[in-house]
C-alpha cells in the first residue's frame, strides 16, 4: 500500500497510558481521558533501516499499534466515528523516547518534545493491506479489523536481540480508536496523511547500538504475522 502519509501528512499524534500496565510500569495513573503529544515528521524512518540514536541518551522502545487517516476529521464525536471513511489504513511501529530527557521534562513540567521528537523516533512500517487482517485473506474493511481488534484478534510484539520484550493484546487499549478520533479532533483537526499512534503496552526498555529491534502484529487466532518491522540500532 501507500507511503504517501510520510510525506503529506502534517503530524503524529501519539497516545500516552493507553494500557493499564504500561502506565503502572511507571507510577502512573491511567487517565480518564486520552492523553496526547506530538511527533514531527521528520522522525518517520521506513522499515527495514538503522536507526542512528543521540548520544548519551538513554533511549526506550515503545511497540504501537498507528493507523492514518484518510479524510479531515474535526469536532467528530465517538458515536458518530465513520472508521471506514476517516481512516486510510494501518501501520505498525515505534515511539522510541529518550527516557532520561521526559524524566526531566514530567518533573519539571515541561513538555516531552525534546524526549519524542528527534530524527529516527518514529520508525514505522508501510501501510498494511487490509487482507493481512484476515485469516482467508479476506480484504476486510476498516470497521471490521477495528471490530475484530475489540474481540482480541491481533496483538504487538516487540522483540530486542531475538528477546521479547512486549507482549500485548490490542484489545487492552484503555480508550478505543473511535474515541481518540473523537477526543484529538475535538482539540484540533486530524487532517488525511496525519498518523494517529495508539500507545504502547507494557514492558518498554532500552535499546543501544549495536541492537536490533523487531516489531511484530500478530493474528491471535491462526498465529500468522499480520506486519513485521526490522531496525539495526547505531
Amino acid at each position: 500500500m501507500s507511503n504517501s502519509f510520510l510525506k503529506t501528512g502534517k503530524k503524529i499524534v501519539a497516545i500516552g497510558k493507553n494500557y493499564v500496565d504500561h502506565a503502572k510500569e511507571f507510577n502512573s495513573k491511567v487517565p480518564t481521558e486520552p492523553m496526547f503529544f506530538l511527533k514531527p515528521t521528520t522522525s518517520y524512518l521506513l522499515s527495514p533501516n538503522t536507526i542512528s540514536l543521540p548520544k548519551n541518551q538513554l533511549v526506550h522502545h515503545e511497540i504501537e499499534l498507528g493507523f492514518v487517516m484518510k479524510n479531515n476529521a474535526n469536532k467528530v464525536q465517538s458515536s458518530s466515528v465513520n472508521a471506514d471513511d476517516l481512516i486510510e489504513g494501518f501501520c505498525l511501529g515505534f515511539d522510541l523516547t529518550a527516557r532520561d530527557l521526559q524524566s526531566f521534562a514530567k518533573k519539571n513540567g515541561y513538555p516531552w518534545t525534546v524526549a519524542k521528537g528527534y530524527n529516527h523516533f518514529c520508525p514505522i512500517s508501510s501501510l498494511i493491506d487490509n487482507s493481512r487482517f484476515s485469516s482467508n485473506k479476506e480484504n476486510l474493511s476498516v470497521s471490521q479489523i477495528l471490530a475484530n481488534i475489540d474481540k482480541g484478534h491481533y496483538k504487538l510484539v516487540a522483540s530486542v536481540n531475538g528477546a521479547v520484550k512486549q507482549d500485548d493484546n490490542l484489545n487492552l487499549m484503555v480508550f478505543k480508536i473511535p474515541e481518540l478520533i473523537s477526543f484529538v479532533s475535538n482539540i484540533m483537526t486530524l487532517e488525511a496523511g496525519d498518523m494517529v499512534l495508539t500507545g504502547t503496552p507494557k514492558g518498554v526498555g532500552p535499546i543501544q547500538p549495536g541492537d536490533v529491534i523487531v516489531g511484530q502484529l500478530i493474528n491471535v487466532i491462526d498465529g500468522s504475522e499480520i506486519c513485521r518491522i526490522d531496525f539495526n540500532v547505531e
